[in-house]
């Protein structure tokens, strides 16, 4: 078996992704899977983040390589998901959108049972690009 690949991680968005951690009542599987990327994550300052990385609040264009369809993803916090296009991290594919680089790919079992594999075509918004963090 081999080993996941290691992700990026600002230091501001680790800080507020181990407080929602701790804040959860529920500590299910989703926080589980979370937990594991944070402990592989390589952690860097907001202004040594390449822009071609997902972090929290960024925008991403996919591609499902089976059907050919698009996806453009906001990958935000729980409370500020639900609306449409946006992705909680605490979301399996959420989860593993965080830190993926242009290029790469995850597989994304939908609700319904299907899976869909997701290519990651471009960071269209990432926050600390646009000297956010």
């Amino acid at each position: 078996m081999t080993s996941a690949p290691s992700i990026m991680l600002t230091q501001p968005d680790l800080q507020r992704l181990e407080r929602l951690l701790d804040s959860l009542d529920d500590y299910g599987p989703a926080a589980q899977a979370l937990e594991e990327e944070l402990s592989r994550a390589r952690v860097v300052e907001p202004s040594e983040m390449p822009a071609s990385v997902v972090t929290m609040n960024s925008r991403v264009h996919c591609l499902d390589e089976v059907s050919g369809k698009d996806y453009h993803l906001e990958l935000v916090y729980p409370q500020q998901a639900g609306a449409a296009g946006t992705v909680s991290v605490l979301a399996p594919v959420g989860t593993a959108l965080l830190g993926l680089t242009v290029g790469q790919h995850i597989d994304w079992p939908t609700p319904g049972g299907k899976l869909l594999k997701l290519k990651v075509l471009a960071v269209e918004y990432q926050p600390e690009a646009n000297g956010r963090d």
